[in-house]
């Protein structure tokens, strides 16, 4: 039975980086067991759970691998890798919230599984889909509502992530200027937080904010 499920999670892994290869397979059997650490679920199942074909799968997978090839992925690695595409300011800060998100479960670290999921949604959700992850993204103590101080920490992170490169004329107040017009506009009843409602139907309603939130386009 434990061979079985040996050569299963080589198999399932080999089918998604399409490597797979029966002459190297005996010699290739014990390094890959001894590095990786998790082993994604087959492609089939990743294909009904998601949004990608199987190429796509394929491409992601030898992607992640090449810079995770435990199959996971830490908060530290996480952030190193992320602030390779933002060389002109320090990423640090939204990665860390950025990788909370892509950990749903919550356990410390990000598997294959965990970063298609999300890919799929923020690239191929419904406009539903999207608003309700980047909703779960600036909750940052998941309590159902988010604050102003959530949504300035969110902000203040991208900007530091922007660089003054990217905005050399930006004013340090910025960031809580954003945020108070965001309030404005999708705290409806003025209790202080914004709701899962208030901020679906608020995005939807306003092109402004449509519009401002594809800035998270450009950063996830």
């Amino acid at each position: 039975m434990k061979t079985k499920n040996r050569d299963q999670s080589l198999s399932d892994s080999r089918e998604l980086d399409g490597s797979y290869d029966q002459l190297t397979d005996s010699i290739e059997d014990d390094f890959e067991l001894s590095t990786v650490c998790h082993r994604p679920e087959s492609m089939d199942k990743l294909q009904d759970q998601t949004k990608f074909t199987k190429k796509e799968l394929q491409v992601l997978y030898r992607g992640f691998k090449n810079e995770c090839p435990s199959g996971v992925v830490n908060e530290e690695n996480f952030k190193t890798i992320y602030s390779q595409f933002f060389p002109q300011g320090d990423s640090s800060m939204y990665a860390h919230f950025l990788f909370e998100a892509f950990d749903t479960d919550k356990n410390g670290s990000v598997s294959f599984e965990d970063f298609v999921f999300g890919l799929s949604i923020i690239l191929r959700g419904t406009i539903n889909d999207r608003l309700n992850w980047a909703f779960n993204l600036y909750d940052l103590n998941k309590d159902g509502c988010i604050t102003k101080e959530e949504m300035l920490d969110i902000m203040k992170s991208i900007y530091d992530m922007m660089g003054k490169c990217t905005y050399p004329n930006m004013q340090d107040e910025a960031p809580r200027e954003h945020v108070e017009n965001f309030f404005q506009k999708m705290d409806r009843n003025k209790d202080g937080v914004v709701t899962i409602e208030e901020f679906i139907e608020s995005c939807q309603k306003d092109e402004n904010i449509m519009q401002s939130m594809q800035l998270f386009d450009n950063v996830i």
